[in-house]
């Protein structure tokens, strides 16, 4: 029970960092911090195991959100997806990219028994929904976001500096 909690917790944490870093528009940061996420993925699903690694993929799928073997391939992906998301704006892109790289992981581990790893058609499942639950944050974020803006367009209000506003040629807000 412990490690669901904490784990909405972390989900939250994520959110509540990627929505101020995205609310203050640093972009850049948004970036540093998809590619920080990538690493941390890379260094838990490619670096070696003492296990004898498995010479096939085992398929399976089991249910998302239940043990702590799903919750922590979900948990995996959740932050690469926000940020990356974030930054580009682009969820259904981020959430191919992450599932296609997540298969690719995979294909890595069945193809080097040497790293001890094992191949997981769940590993992936749950990897994917980890990148979807992160590019939905993020489409709720930017849809704050743009409520926000539009609230402020039509009260003439506007919670961002004047020197971070991108303009179009009509010299109104832009945000993408």
């Amino acid at each position: 029970m412990l490690v669901r909690i904490f784990f909405w917790v972390a989900v939250a944490a994520f959110a509540l960092v990627g929505w101020v870093i995205y609310r203050s528009g640093l972009n850049r940061l948004l970036l540093v911090l998809a590619v920080v996420s990538l690493a941390g993925m890379f260094a838990l699903t490619l670096s070696p195991s003492n296990s004898p690694g498995a010479s096939f993929c085992t398929v399976q799928f089991s249910t998302p959100f239940r043990g702590i073997d799903t919750l922590a391939n979900v948990a995996m992906t959740v932050p690469l997806a926000l940020f990356a998301t974030l930054w580009c704006r682009r969820p259904l892109l981020l959430i191919a990219a992450v599932s296609g790289l997540s298969a690719l992981v995979e294909l890595l581990q069945a193809l080097a028994p040497a790293l001890g790893r094992a191949c997981d058609t769940d590993d992936w499942v749950m990897n994917t929904v980890g990148a979807a639950t992160g590019a939905l944050l993020a489409v709720a974020i930017i849809a704050l976001r743009k409520r926000g803006e539009t609230h402020a367009s039509r009260t003439g209000e506007s919670d961002r500096p004047a020197e971070h506003r991108e303009t179009g040629t009509d010299g109104r807000y832009r945000p993408f």
